[in-house]
């Protein structure tokens, strides 16, 4: 990372524009390292699996993850993860949900 990014609040990410490509998650900070990405409401049930390894965090909302074939109950605050290529998704959760994505390490 060749620059420290700004501090941005729960409330400032609810407005940042989503990308015309029709993706639900909307960029808060991209390098050629990390990608940040926020989102509320995120796809119902299972994902395509992505190439990068990716963490959650949990903002606002509860629900059920998940991931390579496990399921657990999340809330407010909680981190969840799931690896490069790993069948995960979200289901069962309440409208106010909305997530921190962070994608990060090579592609695999």
């Amino acid at each position: 990372m060749d620059r420290t990014p700004q501090p941005i609040s729960v409330a400032a990410a609810r407005l940042l524009p989503l990308p015309p490509d029709g993706r639900k998650s909307a960029d808060a900070f991209r390098d050629q390292n990390i990608d940040i990405r926020f989102a509320t409401r995120p796809t119902r049930g299972p994902q395509t699996p992505h190439t990068r390894d990716e963490v959650y965090v949990v903002a606002s909302g509860s629900g059920r993850y998940q991931v390579d074939g496990n399921e657990t109950a999340f809330g407010p605050g909680d981190l969840l993860f799931a690896a490069a290529h790993a069948p995960h998704g979200f289901v069962d959760y309440t409208d106010d949900l909305a997530i921190w994505i962070v994608f990060y390490g090579p592609e695999k």
